[in-house]
């Protein structure tokens, strides 16, 4: 079988050599005969373009497209119409995958296609870190458990099955849900999650520090006017409680927020202690209760 990894990137250039080193290093077996690895640079001003051109003896596999910046439902549709291959393997360009990356995803796939008729995709493991000299130390946390249907980290999927449900909805032209969204028509026709534990992959993303605050919140006010799109696309219970809008989310962060008395500002000098104190993982967590509360009124504000 052969397999077509896309991958869309943007100014992600350090980590995304990691990313294709460790897709270039994998260690293949009958079940699989050839992949390529798709990589779309959504208008990186990073130099990303000139450094894969540059390198392209280093990296056989890597086939590059450019696109102006969109995003990346448009760099994954770019990825998959261009794709040759009948297994689609969606990753971001920050993750960093193990050695049988490929032939675990495959091998599952194939082994579920006999009973599901291709109608089903397999979801990988996806282990966050902060590690960037040796990620692949990180172990698993509780933290990195997903319960997301469909989310393009680490999937495989059937390159007719995905082309027969449309492929990502461009009009998620902000950050977030434009893989879940797919997900829920990949559900309404039947198609079934195949958990696979042994395709991991690990996630960096630098250390917290308080400079990142404020796009951190520019990400949940955009995630919150993305969620109304696809709850206007896909208006049931399922999608509300996904994207928290419904009255018991909102008393939750409420009473999480006591009312609003915890806020950005007032824990930013507890934000800055722990970050000194390189609690940097722990500092992210307690920013994350405001910044929900910046999401759940972006989110009434937006309706």
């Amino acid at each position: 079988m052969n397999v077509s990894i896309v991958i869309p990137t943007y100014n992600r250039k350090p980590i995304l050599k990691k990313c294709l080193l460790a897709l270039e290093n994998q260690k293949l077996n009958t079940s699989v005969s050839n992949y390529e690895v798709i990589v779309v640079d959504d208008g990186s001003t990073d130099g990303t373009t000139e450094w894969i051109k540059n390198n392209k003896a280093n990296f056989p596999h890597v086939v590059l497209f450019q696109q102006e910046h969109g995003g990346p439902a448009i760099g994954r549709n770019l990825g998959v119409i261009k794709s040759k291959y009948e297994i689609i393997i969606f990753i971001d360009s920050d993750l960093i995958v193990l050695d049988d990356f490929i032939t675990s995803h495959v091998e599952k796939l194939l082994a579920s296609w006999k009973k599901n008729n291709k109608k089903c995709f397999t979801y990988g493991s996806v282990i966050n870190t902060s590690n960037f000299i040796d990620p692949q130390s990180e172990k698993h946390k509780i933290m990195d458990t997903s319960f997301a249907y469909f989310a393009t980290g680490n999937v495989a999927i059937s390159k007719e099955l995905i082309l027969s449900v449309g492929l990502f909805d461009t009009s998620f032209s902000l950050y977030g849900w434009e893989d879940l969204e797919l997900g829920e028509r990949l559900k309404k026709i039947g198609t079934k999650l195949i958990k696979c534990p042994n395709a991991v992959g690990f996630h960096w993303h630098p250390p917290f520090n308080c400079e990142q605050i404020e796009s951190l919140i520019t990400q949940e006010k955009e995630r919150a006017k993305m969620a109304l799109v696809f709850f206007r696309k896909h208006p049931n219970l399922r999608v509300r409680f996904m994207i928290q809008l419904t009255p018991l989310h909102n008393l939750l962060w409420q009473i999480l927020c006591l009312g609003g008395l915890i806020n950005v500002a007032r824990i930013l000098p507890l934000l800055k202690f722990l970050v000194n104190l390189k609690r940097n993982r722990l500092a992210l967590e307690i920013l994350r209760i405001p910044l929900n509360m910046i999401y759940m009124k972006q989110l009434t504000k937006s309706r």
